[in-house]
């Protein structure tokens, strides 16, 4: 057999591990690529979010309601300075964290330096973790930019009832009290659930909850509509496939400066016991109220607290929330009579959640979709809700666009 060169044989490991170092190289030079790509977008998003929030006129209010708040007899009317007080935090806040954002966004290419001059390949584990979550940061503000409607920065009342389906349907609604309840709890919001009519076999015929948040209102507007679920129905004794409804509404809380005066004699007020699971509280006074709006019908509700006064309070701010989406109503019709509604308004379905056959959410307006249908039940909800946001932000474009 013929000799093989001794010297060649040596130099194969050498080339195996510079083979290995080459890929090694090739990777990193790949991705540092991707971080400065990714460092780029995130800035420019940063840019676009600036030019429209302008950090200048927010300092100038600032400075303003910082004035304001500092006054003696800022609380001589308490509404109001609530009022100055929660916008005064919202924009400090606000300010606070694109600051930071820009801190953290500049401090990173001087992280990724130093990682490379020692090798530190912890240093660059935590680069990208900070781009991630910068990322994450700069979307929700990008998507709050889109949130420029009269009513987009106030607090929400959403109304969830049941829909056909029968029990199902009943047992659909109180999964979507849940959702968004997980959903809330996820983001820090404060909420109350206002009023709950519970069905007869399980869950509820309708729910009132009330959220607390700057933009709770722009933000969950793209919620309304019809919510589908389709499911192997635990209330069917052989396990048949069951579909159901529930349609969700959503309204601004209204404020002083609204003017939706109601006169006594278009209301009639009756009073009643609590209902359903509670304290002590629960079913020993007539404390409960439900509130009509004699032209209109429209009746709303409130048990929550345990003060008739309480309830009765909480009640007609709810019936002014709903008489001002009414209104809101009747003057968009007036002005789409005038022109063609290219959007072809909400639909009557907007999402289908599906867990059987198989799992998948669907947004049926933006075609935003997940398997994850337990964590979109469990309230992870963001994307699909962000895409309702771009979806409607868009049409409001195309519609300012035509003649």
């Amino acid at each position: 057999m013929p000799s093989l060169d001794r010297d060649l044989l040596l130099t194969v490991p050498d080339c195996k591990r510079l083979l290995v170092r080459t890929r090694a190289a090739y990777r990193g030079v790949v991705a540092d690529l991707e971080r400065t790509q990714r460092l780029s977008e995130l800035q420019a998003t940063l840019s676009g979010v600036l030019e429209v929030l302008n950090l200048a006129d927010m300092d100038a209010e600032i400075a303003e309601l910082e004035v304001t708040a500092s006054q003696p007899d800022l609380w001589d009317d308490q509404e109001n300075a609530q009022k100055v007080t929660s916008r005064l935090s919202f924009l400090q806040n606000e300010v606070r964290q694109i600051r930071s954002i820009q801190d953290r966004l500049a401090d990173i290419p001087v992280l990724l330096e130093l990682a490379a001059e020692v090798g530190d390949a912890d240093s660059e584990a935590e680069a990208d973790r900070e781009i991630a979550g910068l990322g994450t940061e700069l979307s929700e503000l990008e998507v709050r930019t889109l949130l420029s409607g009269e009513f987009d920065q106030r607090a929400a009342l959403m109304h969830i009832h049941s829909g056909a389906g029968g029990v199902d349907a009943a047992d659909w609604a109180e999964m979507l009290v849940r959702m968004y309840t997980r959903y809330c709890e996820r983001h820090g919001w404060k909420f109350d659930v206002l009023d709950t009519s519970y069905a007869e076999e399980a869950g509820i015929k309708s729910a009132t909850m009330q959220i607390e948040a700057p933009y709770a209102y722009g933000t969950l507007s793209v919620e309304q509509g019809t919510h589908r679920l389709v499911r192997i129905s635990p209330f069917d004794n052989q396990g048949r496939r069951q579909t159901s409804f529930a349609r969700v509404e959503v309204t601004p809380v209204t404020e002083q400066t609204d003017h939706i005066d109601i006169p006594e004699n278009e209301l009639r007020i009756d009073v009643f016991r609590s209902s359903g699971p509670g304290g002590q509280s629960v079913n020993t006074t007539d404390s409960a109220v439900r509130m009509t709006h004699l032209p209109t019908g429209i009746t709303v509700s409130c048990q929550n607290e345990k003060s008739q006064i309480q309830n009765r309070a909480a009640a007609l701010r709810v019936m002014q929330s709903r008489l001002l989406a009414r209104q809101r109503e009747e003057e968009k019709a007036q002005m789409d009579a005038l022109k063609a509604d290219i959007s072809g308004s909400w639909g009557d379905q907007m999402r289908s959640y599906v867990l059987h056959p198989y799992q998948m959410v669907k947004d049926l307006r933006t075609n935003a979709e997940t398997g994850n249908t337990g964590g979109v039940l469990d309230g992870e909800i963001d994307e699909l809700v962000e895409s309702g946001i771009r979806w409607r932000r868009n049409l409001e474009i195309e519609a300012a666009a035509q003649p």
